[in-house]
């Protein structure tokens, strides 16, 4: 028997984390609200499961209720962890974005396929006892991006796939010398969580994507103002209209059954390097939602 079962906790079909902007979805009806403990601490709010469209959801807000937590301060390990435990097999992430590039606008959408992670946190569920190295040469599930895509077009909303979303600690945004640096290596979008969230969900065999929402040009664009805090939440309020949109149409037609071509439920096999043996019995209760199948 799985351990969520055990718990008697429920089945949600799909994991949405809330960001900057977002901090409920319109139309949902919320049958509980659930506080988790996990072994690697509290996630960052409550996780409200309600019906969707007559899909079961998972929500949690990345920030907290009243957006109190910094990027760096958030329990990235705790927050996907949780979903695991609730057992969510896909996760659809919203963010607040700086633009790179000239063609991506100010209050278009970007669901980016590459990460280049400038962060120094706590971005693996393993060691101290068991070695595991996954797979990130794809760290989006691409099948789970383009269904997403294909239902932001079908809105005739001003959606793009691919591009390289760069992660940065925060809470500053860059300088403006960074920022013309981060264009030159080629980079797209800028934020602050996406490429935390992707290691982690890769590691617990998660299908993930995340929709990224542009609100300014950073720093780099010479006739644009640089960011602010005002200028962000200024341009997310069509944004987040937007997105609540393709969330609705999204899970109203999303597939019952997780894409299974995409690898994403089987990216810890052949990957733990530890012998069973050797690894502590704690670690392998704490860890029993990841690795209880393989051991």
């Amino acid at each position: 028997m799985e351990p969520k079962k055990r718990l008697g906790l429920p089945q949600v079909d799909l994991g949405i984390l809330g960001g900057t902007g977002l901090y409920e979805i319109d139309g949902i009806k919320i049958i509980e609200e659930i506080c988790l403990d996990t072994p690697f601490g509290k996630p960052s709010d409550a996780f409200f499961i309600g019906d969707l469209e007559g899909k079961k959801i998972a929500f949690l807000s990345r920030h907290g209720r009243g957006h109190r937590i910094l990027p760096y301060e958030i329990n990235y390990r705790a927050n996907i962890y949780g979903f695991k435990m609730l057992g969510v097999e896909r996760i659809i992430s919203i963010s607040a974005v700086g633009s790179l590039k000239e063609e991506l606008r100010p209050k278009d959408i970007v669901v980016p396929d590459q990460f280049f992670d400038r962060t120094h946190r706590k971005n693996t569920f393993f060691g101290e006892g068991i070695a595991v190295h996954v797979s990130l040469d794809l760290p989006v599930c691409p099948d789970f991006a383009g269904f997403l895509y294909n239902v932001g077009k079908e809105l005739d909303l001003h959606i793009h796939l691919g591009g390289t979303y760069i992660c940065i600690e925060g809470p500053a945004f860059s300088t403006k010398a960074e920022s013309k640096i981060y264009r030159q290596w080629g980079c797209d979008i800028i934020g602050m969580t996406g490429a935390t969230e992707a290691k982690l969900c890769r590691e617990a065999e998660i299908c993930y994507a995340t929709l990224s929402l542009v609100t300014d040009y950073d720093v780099w664009h010479e006739s644009e103002e640089p960011v602010t805090a005002e200028i962000i939440f200024e341009n997310l309020g069509q944004n987040i209209k937007n997105v609540k949109n393709i969330l609705k149409q999204a899970v109203r037609t999303l597939p019952d059954h997780p894409f299974q071509e995409c690898g994403c439920l089987r990216s810890l096999e052949n990957c733990i390097v530890t012998r069973a043996d050797l690894i502590p019995a704690e670690i392998k209760n704490n860890l029993k939602y990841l690795i209880g199948k393989y051991l």
